[in-house]
């Protein structure tokens, strides 16, 4: 193989491998001489000596569509590397998280990317201590795992602003509560319900402030758009933090016999690919979901390769204006 390379052992090693620093031009060579003589490193036999090229994705559910947008980013960046990745529900609790994560442990995988997890900082370094880690969907800072986020607080900004400009004043939020361990002001649900209300009292909407606290996902939504319809002070838009939280207020807007956007403007966050349908038309913030897949995928590659000095990956939101926001009584044709 080497040989045929024209390279040194040494160097088709750390591209199998995909070792950290290997030039573009060394891994075209190896990978074409791998391709002209058909061979297929065995991955028992990488693994026996110290490496398994599996990597673990803890997801905290497989029903929200955003996820499948992160698995898609990552899957895509592995397709060049000989790393294969192994999804696990992480669960809504800390215990059931706990043994998502130990039972990767026990399987010797690589590294570990973590979407949304519930676990305190310190148990999140104490994984990372002993495996390569990444974590998305957390703000916090930390010496001995990356971090990949989206800036909420710019995407939560985008949106309010947004319905303001349209003319709304009544403009409620549904934010999420979960079982995390996390500093509050590290969660995103937080730093989107805190820039909803930063916003508003900006535009001396500070009276018009109203919060559902329910959950991100569609019933979540669904009962905390009922909660808001039902106050005295009925909203003209409701702004959900998540897009799944977004699909169950439409259900409780049309349920209450209302129309959208002429009576009440619904907004949500991620774009998920059914934001996009017709009958749905979202109104979305876009955090891209496959660009955090890929960089995650990137990050923990690196640290694999032995990477120490931490990074922090942040993805610049965009807002997606779609048929389900309008001024108050107009409809969005």
């Amino acid at each position: 193989m080497a040989t045929h390379a024209q390279v040194s052992v040494t160097a088709v090693s750390k591209v199998i491998r995909n070792a950290y620093g290997v030039s573009p031009a060394m891994k075209d060579r190896v990978k074409t001489a791998i391709e002209e003589l058909g061979y297929r490193p065995q991955a028992v036999a990488r693994g026996m000596r110290g490496r398994t090229f599996t990597i673990g994705l803890v997801l905290p559910h497989i029903r929200n569509p955003f996820f499948a947008d992160i698995l898609d980013g990552l899957t895509e960046y592995l397709e060049s590397t000989d790393y294969q990745a192994f999804m696990i529900q992480g669960g809504a609790t800390r215990k059931v998280e706990l043994r998502a994560v130990d039972a990767l442990m026990d399987r010797q995988v690589d590294g570990i990317i973590m979407v949304a997890p519930l676990a305190s900082k310190a148990r999140l370094e104490e994984v990372a201590k002993e495996k390569p880690t990444v974590v998305l969907a957390r703000h916090e800072r930390s010496s001995y795992y990356d971090s990949v986020f989206d800036d909420d607080e710019a995407g939560a900004e985008l949106v309010v602003k947004h319905l303001i400009e349209l003319g709304h004043r009544r403009i409620a939020h549904i934010t999420h509560q979960d079982d995390s361990q996390a500093r509050p002001a590290d969660l995103l649900h937080n730093i989107r319900s805190a820039t909803y209300e930063r916003v508003m009292r900006e535009h001396g909407l500070g009276d018009e402030i109203a919060i559902a606290t329910s959950f991100y996902h569609e019933q979540g939504g669904y009962e905390g758009a009922r909660e808001l319809l039902s106050r005295s002070a009925q909203p003209t838009a409701i702004f959900a933090g998540a897009d799944q939280a977004a699909l169950g207020a439409l259900a409780a807007v049309h349920e209450a016999g209302l129309s959208v956007p002429a009576d009440v403007s619904v907004a949500g966050y991620d774009n998920i690919h059914l934001a996009a349908l017709p009958n749905i038309a979202l109104t979305s913030v876009d955090q891209d979901g496959a660009e955090m897949g890929r960089a995650a995928g990137k990050l923990l590659l690196e640290r694999i390769e032995g990477r120490m000095t931490p990074v922090r990956f942040s993805v610049t939101p965009s807002l997606v204006v779609r048929g389900s926001t309008a001024a108050p009584g107009q409809s969005g044709s």
